[in-house]
């Protein structure tokens, strides 16, 4: 009863943080406005087919990332600990523009709504808005975190594939969200999120930031 007792602690904050960082990073609420800027002109059957394609290969595209980090970071040498770093930065710039109700710059750039406006569902769509460097980021965190154990690798998995289902239900429903919540809606959505995005994008900095300092501190003492 004692494992099962600590195994179930340990699963449940897990899944917490799994479901509510993708939520947040994908910010599938968020991407509605500028969904439906890009498909004012078409009906409620083609957004949901370029939405059902947007999410799939954003799947995709994250779960690779996720699964295949490892592989990447002994490809080339880089520690998890550097990348928890890197990664804490990224998402804590994103949290941090999403905090004043405004898309971060790493996720969309006007000049990628113009240019791709005729075909949106790979760009900007799936990347980067659905599937940015902060999603991809923290997928790979998570997926180094759960090391050892398959069914917390099973929840990561598992939690991307809800969050993009979803994106899809959201994201079809996009003309009825936005009525309903409304331009000031969206804003208090956005910066609450921000917020918690904020808050893991520390817990992932200092978890990386502390083993480094301390091994620098070591190895000056010797």
């Amino acid at each position: 009863m004692g494992f099962f007792s600590s195994l179930n602690d340990q699963i449940m904050p897990f899944t917490f943080l799994c479901i509510t960082s993708f939520f947040s990073l994908t910010n599938p609420l968020g991407t509605m406005p500028l969904f439906l800027s890009m498909t004012q002109n078409l009906d409620d059957g083609e957004r949901r087919k370029i939405v059902k394609k947007a999410t799939i290969i954003s799947f995709i595209i994250l779960v690779s990332f996720t699964i295949g980090g490892q592989v990447l970071f002994k490809f080339f040498g880089i520690s998890a600990n550097g990348f928890r770093v890197a990664a804490g930065i990224i998402i804590l710039k994103i949290g941090f523009d999403m905090l004043q109700a405004r898309y971060s710059s790493v996720k969309l750039r006007d000049d990628e709504v113009s240019s791709y406006a005729e075909d949106i569902t790979i760009t900007p769509l799936a990347i980067p808005m659905l599937c940015g460097p902060g999603a991809i980021a923290n997928g790979m965190v998570l997926m180094d975190q759960a090391a050892g154990s398959w069914i917390m690798k099973s929840i990561v998995i598992g939690s991307i594939a809800l969050i993009y289902v979803i994106a899809y239900i959201v994201l079809t429903a996009s003309v009825r969200l936005t009525k309903f919540l409304g331009e000031t809606g969206n804003n208090v959505m956005m910066r609450l999120m921000g917020m918690i995005i904020m808050v893991i994008a520390v817990e992932i900095f200092v978890a990386g930031a502390k083993p480094i300092i301390v091994n620098i501190i070591q190895a000056a003492a010797q």
